[in-house]
């Protein structure tokens, strides 16, 4: 008896479309970060600091993120990092 037919195996397709389905996932799971500008991260700085989840250390010239304990050299780092921090945290308490 002969095997499944090459021209009709749909498996790979069927692979072809998970994959696809599980990167547009991730991508809307995602949080975007590209439209982190110099006066946007600075105005989140600002936020936190005020919130007491940033402390600035100025003779360092640094900021430290309290939650995490990750220094930053740069506003825009910490904006963007604390934008993922958030994002993993929400997700790890959505999942629970």
């Amino acid at each position: 008896m002969p095997g499944p037919d090459p021209h009709n195996d749909t498996s790979r397709d069927y692979e072809q479309f998970e994959k696809a389905q599980l990167a547009q996932d991730r991508d809307a799971a995602g949080v975007d970060t590209a439209d982190v500008d110099d006066t946007t991260a600075q105005n989140l700085v600002n936020d936190l600091v005020d919130a007491d989840v940033v402390t600035p250390i100025p003779e360092d010239r640094v900021l430290v993120h309290k939650l995490s304990g990750t220094t930053f050299d740069s506003s825009t780092q910490l904006a963007v990092f604390h934008r993922g921090w958030t994002a993993g945290r929400d997700a790890d308490a959505e999942g629970e």
